[in-house]
Protein backbone atom coordinates (compact mmCIF):
# COMPACT_ATOMS: atom_id res chain seq x y z
CA UNK A 1 0.00 0.00 0.00
CA UNK A 2 3.06 2.42 1.00
CA UNK A 3 4.32 1.85 -2.37
CA UNK A 4 1.25 2.37 -4.21
CA UNK A 5 1.01 5.87 -2.31
CA UNK A 6 4.82 6.61 -3.60
CA UNK A 7 3.48 5.92 -6.97
CA UNK A 8 1.09 8.23 -6.69
CA UNK A 9 2.91 11.22 -5.32
CA UNK A 10 5.36 10.86 -8.54
CA UNK A 11 2.22 10.81 -10.94
CA UNK A 12 0.90 14.01 -9.29
CA UNK A 13 4.04 15.90 -10.34
CA UNK A 14 2.95 15.60 -14.02
CA UNK A 15 -0.72 16.97 -13.94
CA UNK A 16 -1.68 19.44 -15.93
CA UNK A 17 -1.25 22.98 -15.67
CA UNK A 18 -4.78 24.96 -14.83
CA UNK A 19 -5.17 28.25 -16.91
CA UNK A 20 -7.72 30.86 -16.42
CA UNK A 21 -9.90 31.79 -19.39
CA UNK A 22 -13.05 33.86 -19.56
CA UNK A 23 -16.37 32.77 -21.75
CA UNK A 24 -19.81 34.02 -22.97
CA UNK A 25 -22.98 31.83 -22.47
CA UNK A 26 -25.44 30.25 -24.94
CA UNK A 27 -27.20 27.42 -26.15
CA UNK A 28 -30.05 25.69 -25.80
CA UNK A 29 -30.80 21.84 -24.31
CA UNK A 30 -31.78 18.78 -26.24
CA UNK A 31 -32.03 15.58 -24.73
CA UNK A 32 -31.32 12.74 -27.47
CA UNK A 33 -29.96 9.15 -25.60
CA UNK A 34 -28.43 8.17 -29.01
CA UNK A 35 -26.84 11.39 -31.21
CA UNK A 36 -23.42 11.82 -30.68
CA UNK A 37 -20.98 14.40 -32.76
CA UNK A 38 -18.21 12.74 -34.26
CA UNK A 39 -14.72 14.39 -34.67
CA UNK A 40 -15.22 14.28 -38.46
CA UNK A 41 -18.51 16.55 -38.08
CA UNK A 42 -17.23 18.98 -35.29
CA UNK A 43 -17.59 22.54 -35.65
CA UNK A 44 -15.60 25.18 -33.92
CA UNK A 45 -17.91 27.72 -33.38
CA UNK A 46 -19.07 26.56 -30.04
CA UNK A 47 -15.61 27.12 -28.51
CA UNK A 48 -17.23 29.63 -25.76
CA UNK A 49 -20.34 28.16 -25.40
CA UNK A 50 -21.52 26.33 -22.37
CA UNK A 51 -22.98 22.70 -22.64
CA UNK A 52 -21.92 19.37 -23.72
CA UNK A 53 -19.62 18.85 -26.47
CA UNK A 54 -18.86 15.20 -27.71
CA UNK A 55 -16.07 15.07 -30.04
CA UNK A 56 -15.64 11.16 -30.39
CA UNK A 57 -14.12 9.61 -33.13
CA UNK A 58 -16.46 8.43 -35.36
CA UNK A 59 -14.45 4.57 -35.47
CA UNK A 60 -15.39 4.75 -31.29
CA UNK A 61 -19.06 6.41 -31.81
CA UNK A 62 -20.65 2.80 -31.72
CA UNK A 63 -19.45 1.54 -28.25
CA UNK A 64 -19.91 5.46 -27.15
CA UNK A 65 -23.23 5.66 -27.59
CA UNK A 66 -23.94 2.08 -25.58
CA UNK A 67 -21.49 3.30 -22.82
CA UNK A 68 -23.79 7.04 -22.65
CA UNK A 69 -26.95 4.94 -23.07
CA UNK A 70 -26.22 2.78 -19.59
CA UNK A 71 -25.54 5.77 -18.18
CA UNK A 72 -28.58 7.47 -19.10
CA UNK A 73 -30.31 4.58 -18.01
CA UNK A 74 -30.04 5.78 -14.72
CA UNK A 75 -31.98 8.80 -12.77
CA UNK A 76 -28.80 10.00 -11.08
CA UNK A 77 -27.02 9.81 -14.97
CA UNK A 78 -29.73 11.85 -16.60
CA UNK A 79 -30.00 14.41 -14.33
CA UNK A 80 -25.95 15.18 -14.39
CA UNK A 81 -26.31 14.93 -18.18
CA UNK A 82 -29.19 17.58 -18.42
CA UNK A 83 -27.70 19.71 -15.54
CA UNK A 84 -24.41 20.15 -17.69
CA UNK A 85 -26.15 20.31 -21.40
CA UNK A 86 -28.26 22.92 -20.18
CA UNK A 87 -24.88 24.72 -18.51
CA UNK A 88 -25.06 28.18 -20.47
CA UNK A 89 -21.03 28.99 -19.07
CA UNK A 90 -19.53 25.66 -18.37
CA UNK A 91 -18.85 23.62 -21.80
CA UNK A 92 -18.16 19.75 -20.98
CA UNK A 93 -16.01 17.93 -23.48
CA UNK A 94 -16.76 14.70 -23.72
CA UNK A 95 -14.40 12.36 -26.03
CA UNK A 96 -13.03 8.41 -26.80
CA UNK A 97 -9.40 8.21 -27.11
CA UNK A 98 -6.22 5.29 -27.03
CA UNK A 99 -4.43 6.46 -25.07
CA UNK A 100 -5.01 4.93 -21.19
CA UNK A 101 -7.40 2.56 -22.99
CA UNK A 102 -9.19 0.98 -19.93
CA UNK A 103 -9.27 4.04 -17.96
CA UNK A 104 -10.60 7.68 -18.16
CA UNK A 105 -9.26 10.69 -17.08
CA UNK A 106 -11.00 14.45 -16.39
CA UNK A 107 -8.73 17.45 -16.83
CA UNK A 108 -8.06 20.87 -18.72
CA UNK A 109 -10.14 22.97 -16.20
CA UNK A 110 -10.57 26.66 -16.88
CA UNK A 111 -12.14 29.22 -14.52
CA UNK A 112 -13.39 32.81 -15.74
CA UNK A 113 -12.19 35.97 -13.46
CA UNK A 114 -15.48 35.22 -11.25
CA UNK A 115 -14.34 31.99 -10.21
CA UNK A 116 -16.69 30.18 -12.36
CA UNK A 117 -15.64 26.60 -13.99
CA UNK A 118 -16.03 27.42 -17.31
CA UNK A 119 -14.33 24.57 -18.93
CA UNK A 120 -13.58 20.49 -18.22
CA UNK A 121 -12.82 17.46 -20.36
CA UNK A 122 -13.24 13.89 -19.78
CA UNK A 123 -11.16 11.45 -21.84
CA UNK A 124 -12.43 8.11 -22.04
CA UNK A 125 -10.44 5.18 -23.22
CA UNK A 126 -11.32 3.32 -25.83
CA UNK A 127 -11.62 0.25 -23.73
CA UNK A 128 -13.36 1.34 -21.20
CA UNK A 129 -15.71 -1.81 -20.87
CA UNK A 130 -13.05 -3.70 -19.96
CA UNK A 131 -10.77 -3.41 -16.61
CA UNK A 132 -10.84 -3.15 -12.99
CA UNK A 133 -8.87 -0.45 -11.07
CA UNK A 134 -7.06 -0.64 -7.89
CA UNK A 135 -9.29 -1.35 -4.51
CA UNK A 136 -6.96 1.02 -2.86
CA UNK A 137 -7.96 4.52 -3.95
CA UNK A 138 -11.38 3.47 -6.40
CA UNK A 139 -13.09 0.87 -4.19
CA UNK A 140 -16.47 0.95 -5.70
CA UNK A 141 -15.10 0.26 -9.39
CA UNK A 142 -13.07 -2.40 -8.50
CA UNK A 143 -16.16 -4.13 -6.40
CA UNK A 144 -17.28 -4.76 -9.89
CA UNK A 145 -14.42 -7.38 -10.96
CA UNK A 146 -15.90 -10.46 -11.81
CA UNK A 147 -16.36 -13.20 -9.25
CA UNK A 148 -17.76 -15.87 -11.63
CA UNK A 149 -21.60 -15.55 -10.58
CA UNK A 150 -24.61 -14.53 -12.96
CA UNK A 151 -24.80 -11.86 -10.83
CA UNK A 152 -21.28 -9.83 -12.86
CA UNK A 153 -22.38 -6.90 -14.48
CA UNK A 154 -21.77 -6.28 -18.51
CA UNK A 155 -18.82 -4.05 -20.12
CA UNK A 156 -21.56 -1.29 -20.72
CA UNK A 157 -22.36 -0.77 -17.34
CA UNK A 158 -18.85 -1.19 -15.97
CA UNK A 159 -17.75 1.43 -18.59
CA UNK A 160 -20.66 3.62 -17.67
CA UNK A 161 -19.87 3.25 -13.76
CA UNK A 162 -16.18 4.62 -14.95
CA UNK A 163 -18.24 7.44 -16.51
CA UNK A 164 -19.83 8.36 -13.49
CA UNK A 165 -16.67 8.48 -11.72
CA UNK A 166 -15.78 11.01 -14.25
CA UNK A 167 -18.64 12.72 -13.89
CA UNK A 168 -17.83 13.09 -10.20
CA UNK A 169 -14.65 14.85 -10.72
CA UNK A 170 -16.39 17.57 -12.93
CA UNK A 171 -19.23 17.62 -10.12
CA UNK A 172 -16.81 18.26 -6.90
CA UNK A 173 -14.33 20.75 -9.34
CA UNK A 174 -16.76 22.65 -9.84
CA UNK A 175 -17.78 23.36 -6.53
CA UNK A 176 -14.53 23.90 -4.86
CA UNK A 177 -12.36 27.09 -4.73
CA UNK A 178 -10.91 27.55 -8.33
CA UNK A 179 -7.85 29.30 -7.22
CA UNK A 180 -6.96 26.29 -4.04
CA UNK A 181 -7.32 24.10 -7.22
CA UNK A 182 -4.88 25.59 -9.50
CA UNK A 183 -2.68 26.69 -6.37
CA UNK A 184 -2.53 22.97 -5.49
CA UNK A 185 -1.77 22.34 -9.15
CA UNK A 186 0.88 24.57 -9.43
CA UNK A 187 2.80 23.74 -5.69
CA UNK A 188 1.93 19.55 -6.03
CA UNK A 189 4.96 19.32 -8.62
CA UNK A 190 6.89 21.30 -6.29
CA UNK A 191 6.16 19.31 -2.93
CA UNK A 192 7.08 15.96 -5.31
CA UNK A 193 10.58 17.30 -6.56
CA UNK A 194 11.47 17.83 -2.78
CA UNK A 195 9.83 14.75 -1.22
CA UNK A 196 11.87 12.78 -3.67
CA UNK A 197 15.25 14.40 -3.30
CA UNK A 198 15.14 14.80 0.73
CA UNK A 199 14.79 11.01 1.54
CA UNK A 200 11.41 11.06 1.24
CA UNK A 201 10.97 12.99 5.05
CA UNK A 202 7.37 14.41 5.01
CA UNK A 203 8.49 16.71 8.20
CA UNK A 204 10.89 18.66 6.11
CA UNK A 205 9.84 22.31 7.18
CA UNK A 206 9.22 23.22 3.21
CA UNK A 207 7.12 20.35 2.60
CA UNK A 208 5.34 21.24 5.61
CA UNK A 209 4.82 24.91 4.24
CA UNK A 210 3.54 23.86 1.03
CA UNK A 211 1.08 21.37 2.69
CA UNK A 212 -0.79 24.13 4.52
CA UNK A 213 -0.86 26.26 1.48
CA UNK A 214 -2.47 24.04 -0.47
CA UNK A 215 -4.95 22.27 2.38
CA UNK A 216 -2.76 18.78 2.76
CA UNK A 217 -0.45 16.79 0.93
CA UNK A 218 -0.29 15.37 -2.16
CA UNK A 219 -1.59 11.93 -1.52
CA UNK A 220 -3.67 13.52 0.83
CA UNK A 221 -5.29 15.75 -2.20
CA UNK A 222 -5.64 12.76 -4.44
CA UNK A 223 -7.50 10.70 -2.29
CA UNK A 224 -10.53 13.57 -1.71
CA UNK A 225 -10.49 14.14 -5.55
CA UNK A 226 -10.66 10.12 -6.44
CA UNK A 227 -12.86 8.77 -3.32
CA UNK A 228 -15.24 12.08 -4.20
CA UNK A 229 -15.47 10.75 -8.34
CA UNK A 230 -16.14 6.95 -6.43
CA UNK A 231 -18.90 8.56 -4.57
CA UNK A 232 -20.67 9.34 -7.79
CA UNK A 233 -19.71 6.06 -9.22
CA UNK A 234 -21.57 4.65 -6.05
CA UNK A 235 -24.70 6.85 -6.85
CA UNK A 236 -24.88 5.43 -10.34
CA UNK A 237 -24.96 1.71 -9.38
CA UNK A 238 -27.52 2.53 -6.16
CA UNK A 239 -29.68 3.62 -9.60
CA UNK A 240 -28.94 0.89 -11.79
CA UNK A 241 -29.19 -1.71 -9.67
CA UNK A 242 -32.89 -1.33 -7.83
CA UNK A 243 -33.04 -4.98 -6.66
CA UNK A 244 -31.07 -5.94 -2.76
CA UNK A 245 -30.57 -9.28 -4.81
CA UNK A 246 -28.10 -7.14 -7.16
CA UNK A 247 -27.08 -4.65 -5.78
CA UNK A 248 -26.14 -5.96 -2.03
CA UNK A 249 -23.51 -7.83 -3.49
CA UNK A 250 -21.46 -4.98 -5.03
CA UNK A 251 -22.47 -2.70 -1.68
CA UNK A 252 -21.07 -5.47 0.26
CA UNK A 253 -17.90 -5.43 -1.50
CA UNK A 254 -17.77 -1.96 -1.72
CA UNK A 255 -17.69 -1.76 2.22
CA UNK A 256 -15.01 -3.96 2.82
CA UNK A 257 -13.08 -2.01 0.60
CA UNK A 258 -13.53 0.82 2.15
CA UNK A 259 -13.13 -0.64 5.62
CA UNK A 260 -9.60 -2.08 4.50
CA UNK A 261 -8.72 1.33 2.41
CA UNK A 262 -10.96 4.35 2.77
CA UNK A 263 -11.81 4.30 6.49
CA UNK A 264 -11.28 8.26 7.12
CA UNK A 265 -13.55 8.53 4.06
CA UNK A 266 -16.28 6.10 5.08
CA UNK A 267 -19.01 8.12 5.56
CA UNK A 268 -18.99 9.78 1.90
CA UNK A 269 -19.73 6.06 1.14
CA UNK A 270 -21.94 5.70 4.07
CA UNK A 271 -24.52 7.92 3.17
CA UNK A 272 -24.76 7.11 -0.57
CA UNK A 273 -25.68 3.53 1.28
CA UNK A 274 -28.47 4.65 3.76
CA UNK A 275 -30.01 6.42 0.83
CA UNK A 276 -31.41 3.47 -0.74
CA UNK A 277 -35.31 2.89 -0.05
CA UNK A 278 -34.35 0.08 2.62
CA UNK A 279 -32.08 2.02 5.23
CA UNK A 280 -28.90 0.00 6.63
CA UNK A 281 -29.22 -2.47 2.98
CA UNK A 282 -26.50 -4.92 2.67
CA UNK A 283 -24.90 -4.64 6.18
CA UNK A 284 -23.86 -0.84 5.80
Amino acid sequence: MKACRLVVIALLAFLPLVVTSSASSGGDYHFDIDSVTTTEETSRSDDFMGGVREDVPAKFAERYQAWKREFLSTESGREQWKRYASDPVLKLTITVSRDNAEGATTGKYKWNDNGQLIAATIVLGFRLDQGYPNPIYFPVMNSLVPTGTAGDVTGSTLAATKMAHEFGHVNRTAKVDGALYQLQTQLIPQYNKIFLSNGRNPKDPRLVELAQKIGGTPVEIWEDREYWGETNAMVFLRDRFIEERQLCPIFSRIRSRVDLYAKGYERRFLEIAQSVASKGTCGW
